[in-house]
């Protein structure tokens, strides 16, 4: 059926006598690729025709009315509005960077959309940031955005974790260009992610389930790759090098030519760190090609691969207390893999399709073979037990996605998932008994779920209302079927002047859901009783907050009071006292409740600044924490993000500001917290020639000792400097 309908719109015969070629680009003149267009008479609401653009930033329309005029939605930029001449056959238009408030997203309704009509807190870091940042990991890039807290197991290639509203780490989806990466249940590594690349990151906060389903509880991380958009090839290569004995290597060839986009690329990351077994090493490949079939068909193929090696020191140095070795043998490996394939069709006039279909490959081992900080099971010493841990998963699916826009100021979105998870688990691990015999631990999971989705949206915007509404049904293997709402309201109370210039209120009232971890439905070892009927762990959140803007919207300062309550949470529960034989259940509650102050705007043309302020207050209503703060939760934390961004040098300052926090070391040491620190990073670039850049970066600048978790010292200040290069290109 799919076939049948690409082939109708291919030889779709033209309606109309004239053509009108619309050319979309940045202020620097590039193409910009992923736009869409929407073309209007002039004085009415109802658009003719939409269109996304191609690799060459360009979209086609066969349109004989005389006065028209065009909208363009491009992410990352405002919202852009353009009169069409009547002897026009082709136009140009060029999109300007927005204060944030203006600036189109597509993570917060799944479509491009300004994000004052979104209700929604989302950030987002774009190609020109990151350039200057070069962060080695996507956890490194997402601290310094507001309302985020991200957790590093110490050195570079640590377990890295994320935060958000009070949220445990799992609470979080994770999508590179739509595509979820995240395990099952929602855990994901942060620190191991490569940012190469990247065109842009957006960071949405809430609950967000009634969109993407499972594990959108409190946050959705959203990276985009970077597409070809010169008509000449392109090469970009560079290196750079730093203390630890850090090297890094890079090169991608990308254009836009004919009806075809391309993007290659290669990143390759290796550090000793800092002390023994911290080394870390991190290869990167992946590309995508686009292929415009017709000026309503775009077909699209995407791949990646990552493969990365670390060292595990494990804990040992406690808030500046050195109080065990680090392990010398610990290691971790994990390899990547995703492909999919996108077919996005512009028909009817008014209806945009996106098909996509996708495979994520994770492969992990985790091994110890010396115990050479303890294990003896007769004195109830499991530091350092020898061990071998490995997972295999895999998701597997499909995805249909529909946007009707009968109006301007009217949208409805429409979509269908299907999912195969499935994953196969294995654990050893030894130690020995009272008698000094060996005790040998074996556990072996395989695990499958086939999970069925749909979902509608629609988007008002009516004067100074706008509304969205959505709801979606779930029917997982594990935890059955669950309907999921959302409501967001967004009013301009007041229009406000040249100082004033607005006050918008909104709120938002949603569900969110996470299903069960492999781990937890169908673990079946020495010990454990499996549970494949756990039920959906919950949130119920709302929030309502303010922006109000300033010197013609140059700067808006935003309040925001958010409530979260976790139900259903799942623990182990210990079921027979006398063979210690226990079961996951759902039996924890926990509220986490807070608020935030942002301001974010541009300086100047080429400054731009976010910084924000957040106080979070959470609780363990349920098991032995009952009535204490959530781990890894701090009470006070802020974000700081500075970026200058010139036509010869381009700079940034982020800070990363956490307060005290509980936590445990979890060996019985009895500490209790983290300390809190402040972590600032530098970097900048300078363009030698049109063709050659310097550029340098310095992270933890201050030089904090610190504990983002307990038990393991974060990276003291560390520095790389590099060049790159290009050849080719427009």
């Amino acid at each position: 059926m799919v076939r049948s309908l690409v082939l109708f719109l291919l030889f779709l015969p033209a309606a109309f006598a004239a053509e009108l070629r619309i050319k979309v680009v940045d202020p620097h003149s590039a193409a910009v690729a992923g736009a869409q267009v929407s073309v209007y008479r002039t004085g009415e609401s109802a658009p003719l025709q939409v269109r996304t653009t191609s690799g060459d930033g360009e979209a086609l329309f066969q349109i004989n009315d005389a006065a028209l005029r065009v909208q363009v939605l491009a992410p990352g930029f405002a919202a852009s509005w353009s009169e069409v001449e009547k002897s026009s056959s082709a136009v140009t238009v060029q999109l300007h960077v927005a204060a944030a408030s203006e600036t189109v997203v597509v993570s917060a309704t799944r479509t491009p959309t300004p994000a004052d009509e979104t209700a929604s807190s989302v950030s987002l870091l774009s190609a020109d940031q990151i350039e200057a940042m070069q962060p080695a990991s996507l956890g490194d890039a997402l601290r310094f955005l507001p309302g985020a807290v991200v957790n590093v197991a110490g050195h570079r290639g640590g377990l890295g974790s994320l935060f958000v509203e009070g949220g445990d780490s799992r609470y979080n989806k994770v999508l590179v260009d739509g595509v979820p990466v995240n395990d099952p249940g929602g855990t994901f590594e942060f620190s191991t992610i490569p940012a190469a690349e990247t065109d842009r990151v957006e960071f949405l906060l809430g609950a967000q389930s009634t969109l993407y389903g499972s594990d959108a509880m409190t946050s959705v991380v959203q990276l985009f790759a970077r597409n070809g958009t010169t008509a000449v090839p392109e090469l970009r290569f560079g290196g750079d090098g730093g203390n630890f004995g850090t090297a890094h290597g890079f090169a991608a060839l990308s254009g836009a030519r004919s009806r075809f986009d391309y993007d290659a690329f290669a990143d390759q990351f290796n550090t000793h760190g800092q002390g023994p077994n911290a080394d870390y090493t991190n290869a990167l490949q992946g590309g995508n090609l686009g292929v415009q079939l017709s000026p309503r068909v775009l077909f699209r193929v995407r791949g990646r691969h990552s493969n990365s090696r670390t060292g595990v020191p494990g804990e040992w140095d406690f808030n500046g207390q050195p109080l065990l070795a680090p392990d010398t043998d610990q290691r971790a490996r994990a390899n990547n893999f995703l492909a999919s394939g996108e077919l996005s069709i512009s028909a009817p006039e008014r209806w945009r399709h996106r098909l996509t279909g996708y495979e994520y490959n994770t492969r992990r081992l985790n091994q110890d073979d010396i115990p050479d900080r303890g294990c003896d099971n007769s004195q109830f010493i499991y530091t350092d037990c020898p061990f071998l841990a490995t997972a295999h998963i895999n998701r597997a699916g499909f995805m249909y996605q529909g946007d009707y826009t009968p109006r301007s100021w009217a949208q409805t979105t429409v979509g269908y998932e299907f999912e195969d998870e499935n994953g196969r688990f294995f654990t050893y691990s030894k130690t020995l008994d009272s008698q000094g015999d060996p005790f040998i631990f074996t556990e072996s999971i395989p695990a499958v779920r086939l999970n069925h989705a749909a979902y509608i949206q629609q988007r008002l915007t009516w004067k100074r209302l706008s509304a969205v509404a959505g709801v979606r049904y779930v029917h997982n293997e594990t935890f059955g079927s669950q309907g999921v709402p959302r409501v967001a309201l967004s009013l301009l109370a007041l229009k406000g002047g040249n100082v004033f210039s607005g006050t918008r209120l909104r709120f938002s009232y949603a569900t969110g859901i996470k299903e069960a971890r492999f781990e937890e439905a169908y673990a079946n070892g020495q010990g454990i009783i499996p549970n494949p009927n756990l039920k959906a762990e919950e949130n119920r959140a709302f929030e309502t907050g303010f922006d109000q803007g300033f010197l013609g919207n140059r700067f808006t300062l935003s309040g925001l009071y958010f409530n979260n309550g976790f139900r259903n949470q799942i623990n182990f529960v210990i079921v027979d006292p006398k063979t210690f034989t226990g079961q996951y259940q759902n039996i924890n509650q926990s509220i986490a409740h807070g608020a935030e102050a942002r301001v974010a705007g541009r300086l100047s043309s080429r400054v731009s600044l976010n910084a924000a302020y957040l106080y979070t207050s959470s609780q363990a209503l349920s098991g032995a924490s009952d009535g204490q703060p959530l781990l890894r939760r701090p009470r006070h934390s802020g974000n700081l993000l500075l970026t200058y961004l010139g036509s010869r040098w381009g700079a940034n300052l982020g800070g990363s500001f956490v307060g005290r926090r509980t936590d445990s070391d979890f060996l019985g040491f009895n500490i209790n917290h983290a300390a809190g620190y402040a972590r600032v990073d530098l970097g900048g670039w300078y363009a030698i020639t049109s063709r050659i850049t310097a550029y340098a970066n310095v992270e933890n600048a201050l030089n904090d000792h610190y504990n983002e978790v307990v038990g393991y010292p974060a990276l003291s200040a560390n520095f790389r400097a590099g060049m790159r290069f290009r050849i080719g290109g427009d």
